[in-house]
């Protein structure tokens, strides 16, 4: 290597990446034995453990001109601790593979990892192991761990005719900054500036998952792949129908800013865009929501999903859908 230049994992090589990462993560209390041996060991106090798993792959999930090392680690983490959140869980753990091209920087690789551990932090979780391997582009297989504390799960099937539906957290955010961001539009617009961030880092409203189940949601999930789609899946496992309100649904006014500046309807982003893994549940009628929630619609004799009475197109995100 030559003197100056960046350093890259393929100079690392496999063992001083594992080191390199491994020297950069803290280990939290539910990690008896973190990275280093065949397996790490974790506390499960509750006697059950909630497990998910996600998997990202460089030019579907992200992009590299777009995002950052420490973006794309806080995304990744941030998708798989909402999915523990959802479940009404407190999350404590990941295990990440990492698939890296060797001309990756070094830089980058701590970039990405200092993102997974900051983002771990909200919730008092840490990366507790994984592995590496080379790959052409960057591949992230991410799988979540978390405790329920004594507490029921809350699952896509609880939900009862007469519950309230609602969400706590951003909705249409992240899929306005990818349009932004495939548009190349509004770059330079302060206003504007918010909504690729969402894109690149989502905010999951983690604490509203175990808070939701103390408050006795019937069915909850984290709102990955778009509203539409993903209440349609609460109202298929329920067997129940989901009516939602159009007025009641929040369109913030930078959404409403961006539909202007592409000429788009910031309603549809709300309603079909994916990645801000916001929480939507249902509740009993009778439960008083605090503010971080609000009251979009309610569960109905029936089947799918209705807006103002309508049924509407599902929109949303499918891997294998064109």
């Amino acid at each position: 290597m030559h003197k100056g230049c960046a350093i890259t994992v393929g100079e690392l090589g496999e063992f001083g990446v594992i080191q390199r990462i491994s020297g950069r993560l803290t280990q939290g209390a539910a990690v008896l034995l973190g990275p280093g041996d065949d397996a790490a060991i974790l506390r499960a106090p509750d006697g059950r453990v909630v497990v998910s798993t996600d998997l990202l792959v460089e030019g579907r999930h992200f992009r590299r001109d777009w995002s950052g090392g420490y973006d794309i680690g806080r995304k990744a983490a941030a998708q798989n601790l909402a999915d523990i959140a959802a479940m009404g869980a407190d999350p404590t753990a990941l295990v990440v593979g990492l698939g890296l091209p060797p001309d990756a920087a070094a830089d980058w690789l701590d970039a990405l990892t200092d993102g997974f551990r900051d983002e771990c932090d909200l919730v008092g979780a840490t990366v507790a192991g994984g592995d590496v391997t080379r790959s052409e582009i960057v591949v992230l297989g991410v799988t979540a761990l978390g405790d329920l504390g004594g507490r029921p799960p809350v699952t896509r099937s609880g939900a009862r005719p007469g519950d309230v539906v609602a969400v706590a957290g951003r909705l249409g955010h992240a899929a306005a900054g990818l349009a932004l961001l495939t548009a190349g539009a509004g770059a330079g617009a302060p206003e504007l500036r918010e909504l690729p961030e969402a894109h690149r880092r989502p905010r999951p409203p983690y604490a509203c998952g175990p808070r939701a189940a103390l408050l006795g949601a019937t069915a909850m999930l984290d709102v990955s792949d778009g509203l539409l789609q993903d209440l349609g899946h609460v109202a298929e496992a329920s067997g129940v129908a989901v009516a939602l309100d159009a007025a009641a649904l929040p369109v913030a006014e930078v959404l409403a800013a961006a539909a202007g500046e592409l000429g788009a309807d910031p309603l549809e982003w709300v309603l079909t865009g994916g990645d801000d893994h916001a929480l939507a549940a249902t509740f009993p009628p009778a439960v008083r929501l605090p503010p971080e929630w609000t009251v979009i619609g309610e569960v109905e004799q029936g089947q799918g999903v209705r807006v103002d009475g309508q049924v509407r197109a599902v929109g949303g995100w499918d891997h294998f859908r064109e």
